[in-house]
């Protein structure tokens, strides 16, 4: 987890701030926009055959889109793929400081690479 701290860390700007979403959600200093997709998220990496039309109500009524909701999704499920396919196929991970320069890099170019 400290890996993947590293680069919230980066794109977020505290890594305070990241450490203490982790610790607690409720608690953190997350918008409670931000709070909503958190949980939305993790109920889609726990139980995402339970995921109904009534997990929608709490992001749309903080302005979540359905784009949006999507893109949650798509990256919950691609980080899955990538953390089962990187421990089955033994890739070595990478740094905390090789995770660092990735997310500063994603900061300020986002994921695209031109």
């Amino acid at each position: 987890m400290k890996s993947h701290a590293a680069v919230a860390a980066e794109l977020l700007g505290s890594e305070e701030l990241v450490w203490g979403v982790l610790r607690d959600l409720d608690s953190s200093e997350l918008s409670e926009k931000d709070k909503a997709l958190f949980r939305f998220v993790s109920k889609v990496n726990r139980n995402s055959q339970e995921i109904a039309a009534a997990d929608m109500k709490p992001l749309y009524a903080c302005g979540w889109t359905d784009e949006a909701i999507y893109y949650a999704i798509t990256v919950c499920a691609l980080f899955n793929f990538y953390n089962r396919w990187v421990d089955a196929s033994g890739v070595h991970a990478l740094s905390d400081e090789a995770h660092r320069q990735g997310g500063k890099r994603m900061a300020a170019q986002g994921y695209v690479r031109k």
